[in-house]
């Protein structure tokens, strides 16, 4: 922990329970992820060919959903980020914010919920590789591969791509990124990252997969500790609250978080200084579990989050059935469309796992009814949202 971070601990802590809620929200990820050490030598192993300016072997990266993946590829990727510079490297990612000349060798970071397609995959992709932005519209599918292909065509060029959420609802399956990436020049090597085993992928996967397995309940009580300290104050919870909270996520470090997050947002609603063990039943309580990734319902177009905000200010007995889900939804100002719109909506929503439905008794024929109810951090996600300003 630096000295800035010391000092603005003390400052929450003389001064009462403030939340952070960048620091301890469960989307956010920290620059060295804790307890990961043998995954980062792992990893580190794997990417030995670089230091010789050679592309390492297709890999797959897979554990559970809070296993922290995306936050160890991320850490290590801009760890490497200034290391590689040296070497005449450079790393990307599909989000960067400044623009880099081209160089012999370049790692870029995908994430197939924010590129679900093969234009958005190839587009992604070409953003890292080329200094100037590449427009969104007035490209082809196949003019964005030619370029990648051109991109690379000289000898000395050569690219890492890694693609996060493979095999999710709405991203592709590891067989289909395999075969869009085949399609592209061979300088270019790359790393998914998915949550199915080896061994149920629908695909044989590349000979090179690592393991990223869920958190030890021990390491899970560091991190609650850690964004605790960081992001609320070092005596706002107690180090059995802490392994309360690991308890209950068994091993998932996103469902974990959010219950810290959603039991410290109550203390603070409550005016108190410390979280209570009441803060943390509601907090455990009201959160699914295990539940959708709060960063895969954020990055839903907006009309669908806007469904989705709208859902969560209907009372539970206007959701029992999706018909009766979508009239009260129809009758927010807020949403502007249709019924048999919004009722397609709830249903690719459930297909994909943010809700559920739930079937009710007294069904005789045809599909039965169900009731709507949502499978992630709802009061995050409201907070977000609001924040955010969607709608």
């Amino acid at each position: 922990m630096n000295l800035d971070t010391r000092i603005t601990r003390r400052q929450r802590d003389t001064a009462g329970l403030v939340l952070d809620c960048e620091v301890i929200s469960p989307v956010a990820h920290v620059a060295e992820p804790v307890g990961r050490g043998p995954v980062f030598e792992t990893l580190l192993d794997y990417l030995d060919p670089v230091l010789d300016e050679r592309l390492p072997p297709n890999a797959y990266i897979w554990g559970p959903a809070g296993a922290g993946k995306s936050a160890v590829v991320t850490a290590l990727l801009s760890h490497l980020q200034p290391r590689r510079s040296q070497l005449g490297t450079i790393i990307h990612t599909a989000t960067r914010t400044e623009s880099h000349g081209n160089r012999a060798q370049s790692f870029v970071y995908v994430d197939a919920r924010d590129a679900m397609t093969e234009f958005g995959l190839y587009h992604a992709i070409l953003d890292g590789l080329v200094e100037d932005p590449i427009p969104t519209q007035g490209f082809k599918t196949e003019t964005l591969r030619d370029n990648i292909r051109s991109a690379l065509a000289s000898p000395n060029r050569r690219a890492l791509v890694v693609v996060d959420h493979v095999g999710e609802p709405r991203t592709y399956s590891l067989s289909t990124l395999t075969a869009m990436l085949d399609r592209l020049n061979d300088s270019l090597a790359w790393i998914a990252v998915g949550r199915t085993p080896p061994c149920e992928l629908d695909c044989t996967p590349p000979a090179k997969h690592i393991e990223i397995p869920a958190y030890d309940p021990r390491t899970l009580v560091d991190i609650v500790t850690n964004r605790t300290m960081s992001g609320i104050g070092s005596r706002a919870v107690t180090h059995q609250q802490s392994r309360d909270i690991a308890r209950w996520a068994d091993g998932n470090a996103h469902d974990a978080l959010a219950a810290l997050f959603v039991a410290a947002d109550r203390a603070i609603e409550h005016n108190r200084s410390t979280v209570t063990d009441a803060d943390i039943a509601h907090a455990t309580a009201t959160i699914p579990h295990p539940c959708v990734s709060l960063a895969q319902v954020l990055l839903l177009p907006p009309t669908r989050q806007r469904v989705l905000r709208s859902l969560l200010d209907i009372p539970e007995c206007d959701r029992s059935s999706v018909e009766n889900t979508t009239t009260a939804i129809v009758a927010d100002d807020s949403v502007d469309l249709s019924a048999g719109t919004l009722k397609r909506y709830l249903y690719e929503l459930a297909d994909d796992g943010i809700v559920e439905r739930i079937r009710t008794d007294g069904s005789t024929s045809g599909r039965p009814p169900s009731r709507i109810e949502p499978r992630f951090p709802t009061q995050i996600f409201c907070q977000f949202y609001e924040r955010k300003g969607t709608g």
